[in-house]
């Protein structure tokens, strides 16, 4: 009865240890759960909780018995390595409202506004630190925080425990979701060009028509107030597009392997 118990206990500690791992790597860094201006308490107090209900599930992908101690430093390395891919490519598509941001700021006049951006803990654009922020209220009100933690277990089959995915695989994959993340970005801000790029053909015109006029210092608070009234208009469509290419992205993430085609968003 005790060797069993001590059995138990042994393979229960490890099972954990291993759960915790992967699990509480990916939420230090993940977004909306591992945010920066979440205390670091709050983030380890998630992921201990998260792991004693998650780990019997992937016990069945878990070893049995407590491996060599080289082995078992490996298991762990790995994944936590699996932990951070995960994380981070889910982070960099959330990176998208940031980029959308910044263009918009510079498409509308407000580039050198800059403010303290709490998601990424950096100074960044005010329309990006607006966007990103209510991009991270738009993953909880659409439990889309259910579908990463789903995503973190599902892993297991995709990354088994004990087979981590080439380097080359995964610099590829982090490198396709940052050109899609781009890709987001650009075409969420893409009224905004369009906008800008008008407004400076009128400005040229004006210019040629009026050259004593000072085109700049009248262009200006109309080109503000012109983006603002875009921006309330595109507002919902920007946060559903965005939204839908996050789920998308992280659906084709979550249920195929590393490949060449890993990261492909709507």
């Amino acid at each position: 009865m005790q060797s069993i118990l001590e059995t138990f206990l042994a393979g229960g500690v490890l099972a954990f240890m291993l759960t915790f791992a992967r699990i509480g790597t990916a939420m230090m860094i993940m977004p909306g759960l591992g945010d920066t201006f979440i205390p670091e308490r709050i983030r380890l107090h998630m992921a201990l909780g998260l792991t004693f209900v998650i780990f019997p599930v992937v016990m069945p992908h878990l070893p049995a018995e407590v491996p060599p101690l080289f082995v078992l430093v490996s298991l762990i390395i790995s994944e936590v390595i699996i932990g951070l891919l995960i994380g981070a490519v889910s982070r960099i598509f959330m990176m998208a409202l940031d980029t959308a941001g910044m263009i918009i700021s510079m498409q509308s006049g407000l580039a050198n506004a800059q403010v303290f951006n709490p998601a990424l803990a950096s100074q960044g654009s005010i329309i990006g630190a607006f966007l990103t922020v209510t991009g991270i209220l738009f993953l909880f009100v659409t439990n889309m925080h259910h579908f990463l933690i789903m995503g973190v277990v599902d892993s297991y089959n995709q990354f088994p425990l004990g087979k981590m995915p080439e380097s080359g695989s995964m610099a590829e994959l982090i490198s396709q979701a940052v050109n899609s993340s781009f890709k987001v970005g650009v075409q969420m801000s893409a009224p905004f060009l369009v906008m800008t790029l008008l407004m400076y053909v009128g400005m040229g015109v004006l210019s040629r028509l009026m050259p004593q006029v000072q085109v700049f210092l009248i262009i200006l608070p109309v080109q503000i107030f012109v983006s603002m009234i875009l921006l309330s208009l595109m507002l919902t469509a920007i946060f559903y597009y965005w939204i839908g290419n996050f789920e998308s992205a992280m659906l084709y993430f979550f249920s195929s392997d590393i490949g060449p085609s890993v990261v492909a968003p709507r």
